[in-house]
This record gives structure tokens, C-alpha cells and sequence, in this order.
């Protein structure tokens, strides 16, 4: 009798070590890397995309509400400031198009890296630009980092051309 009760006080251990790695093998099954990649890749997309379609009113026409978030609203929140953005027209072109093209090359899974190292620069200005708002930056940037560390996963151009070359 003793020794039933001190088997299973030894297998007791082995049973939660079994039980966690099969929920383990459950939870990499459903958050496969290449999905969770796919995934970071299209839920930082999609606030930037948004973000960059407002600033347009046509093919190559920005808006004049855009210009004007960077000629009056918008200001560099640096030591000794607030700043105004430099040549807020060009500004708001430049991020009016990297608002577009980025979250294309990112869903695409194209130059995905770079992509997102370029919207995690967007970030930090824009935090610059909206200190409060850093719950949702810290977010973006998290997001960016992840892409950037480990790239676009299988579901992308990236991982095709790659592969491409290497056969």
C-alpha cells in the first residue's frame, strides 16, 4: 500500500510534465510562427494604412487637411519645444506615402524588415509628436520589433524569393 502511494507521488510529476507538453504541441499547433508572423504583419498594417488613406484625396493628391496637421497641429514634442515640423508639405507627403506603401510591402510580406523598421521610426516620431499616446505606440513598436527580429514567415513574397534563389 505504501509503496502504490509513493509510485504515484512519483508519477505525479511525470503526468503535469506530459499534460504541459501537449498543451504546449496544442498552442504551437494553433500559433504556428509563420502564422503569428502573418498576423503581427497585417495588425500593423492596418492602423497605418488607414492612417496614410485619409491623407489623399486621388492617385498622388494629398489633401489639404493633411498639409495642414503638419503646417499648425502637429508638433515635436523635443526638450525645449514644442518644434514644428520641417517643411510640413514635404512632411506630409513623405508620410502620407510611406503610410501607403509600407503596409502594402508588410501585407505583401515584401522587404517586410525594412518595411517595418521604417514604420517603427514612423513610431517614434510619432510619439514625439503624441506623447499620451504611448499605450498604442508601445504597441506598434512591439509589433515592428517582432517583424523585424524574425522577419515575414512563410506566408510572404520575402520567404518565396528567398527560397527561389536558393534552389
Amino acid at each position: 500500500m505504501e509503496s502504490d502511494v509513493a509510485s504515484k507521488e512519483n508519477n505525479a510529476p511525470r503526468g503535469i510534465a506530459t499534460l504541459a507538453a501537449r498543451v504546449d504541441a496544442a498552442l504551437r499547433t494553433i500559433a504556428a510562427p509563420s502564422v503569428t508572423q502573418l498576423v503581427l504583419r497585417l495588425g500593423l498594417a492596418v492602423p497605418f494604412w488607414r492612417s496614410g488613406v485619409n491623407k489623399w484625396d486621388g492617385f498622388m493628391q494629398l489633401n489639404e487637411t493633411a498639409v495642414f496637421l503638419f503646417q499648425e497641429e502637429f508638433k515635436l514634442h523635443l526638450p525645449g519645444g514644442p518644434y514644428d515640423f520641417p517643411a510640413p508639405a514635404l512632411t506630409a507627403l513623405a508620410v502620407g506615402s510611406a503610410e501607403i506603401v509600407l503596409p502594402v510591402l508588410l501585407v505583401l510580406g515584401l522587404a517586410t524588415r525594412l518595411a517595418a523598421f521604417a514604420i517603427l521610426i514612423m513610431t517614434i516620431v510619432i510619439q514625439f509628436t503624441v506623447p499620451d499616446g504611448w499605450p498604442v505606440h508601445l504597441t506598434w513598436a512591439a509589433m515592428a520589433l517582432g517583424i523585424v527580429a524574425w522577419g515575414a514567415g512563410r506566408a510572404s513574397l520575402d520567404h518565396g524569393i528567398t527560397t527561389g534563389f536558393r534552389k
